[in-house]
């Protein structure tokens, strides 16, 4: 029995031994951590005094602008007048050049045109304006014994007129007006029973299509009381038309019919 006090008390000790032993080092590593935080606050350098709040604005620049381009000069030669000129050169008394050519508008406008002809490439200043004949055309001068050079231009032959565009003659004719008028024979549609007993009367369209030949092919109604339509569209399809012809064709004719129904 004391042996069991004697070894539980030694164990006791132990534990206390143990506990106190980590509670230090326990101690020891927060003391140790809290410094090296400290430290580390101290030593961090945040360079504030290399921060400036200076601002940079960026600025835009526009490109260079692009080169005009050269101004084109006039293509014509102009060389002083001649007085050994020969009749194979061209002269004009002005050198101006083609209203045509884009490299060398002319500078004023005028409404008054110039009696002088366009300069050629090798056209120089002379008394006169002259254009030598070609060479095919002077050589047939020369071996007929006549002839002063002059270049004739002849005009193209105009050209053929334009067709004249076919009319296009409509494969149905629409006629917005009523085709009772137009009908060579317009049978009358016998009053239904049942409308005379319900004391039905009023007006029935019927919308008709008229062949070639001028028979009524279709026969719809698009108005008019019920009791009414069966007996109207049977009466249009016994009418007769003229054929309607356009251009010298006959065509088809979409119009209507109208039917009048009043009781006794």
């Amino acid at each position: 029995m004391f042996n069991n006090l004697i070894e539980s008390s030694s164990h006791t000790k132990e534990f206390k031994r143990r506990g106190s032993f980590l509670l230090f080092t326990t101690a020891s590593y927060l003391v140790l951590f809290v410094v090296t935080g400290v430290v580390s606050i101290y030593a961090y350098d945040a360079h504030l005094e290399e921060q400036t709040s200076e601002i940079s604005i960026l600025t835009f620049a526009p490109p260079p602008a692009p080169e005009e381009p050269p101004v084109v000069r006039n293509t014509i030669p102009r060389s002083p007048s001649d007085s050994s000129n020969s009749g194979d050169r061209s002269t004009r008394t002005i050198l101006i050049d083609s209203p045509s050519n884009p490299n060398n508008p002319p500078k004023e406008v005028g409404t008054v045109a110039e009696n002088v002809p366009p300069a050629r490439p090798d056209s120089t200043i002379g008394p006169k304006n002259y254009d030598p004949a070609p060479i095919g055309s002077r050589n047939n001068a020369q071996g007929s014994g006549g002839g002063n050079g002059v270049v004739v231009e002849i005009p193209d032959n105009p050209p053929p007129p334009a067709p004249v565009p076919t009319p296009v003659t409509p494969k149905v004719l629409r006629v917005s007006e009523v085709l009772n008028g137009r009908a060579e024979y317009l049978p009358r549609p016998p009053y239904p029973q049942m409308a005379k007993i319900a004391h039905v009367q009023g007006r029935v369209a019927v919308q008709v299509l008229i062949d070639e030949s001028g028979k009524v092919v279709s026969a719809k109604a698009i108005d008019g009381p019920p009791l009414l339509v069966v007996e109207s569209q049977r009466a249009a399809y016994g009418a007769r038309f003229s054929p309607t012809k356009i251009n010298g064709q006959a065509v088809k004719v979409s119009g209507v019919i109208t039917y009048n129904f009043v009781l006794p």
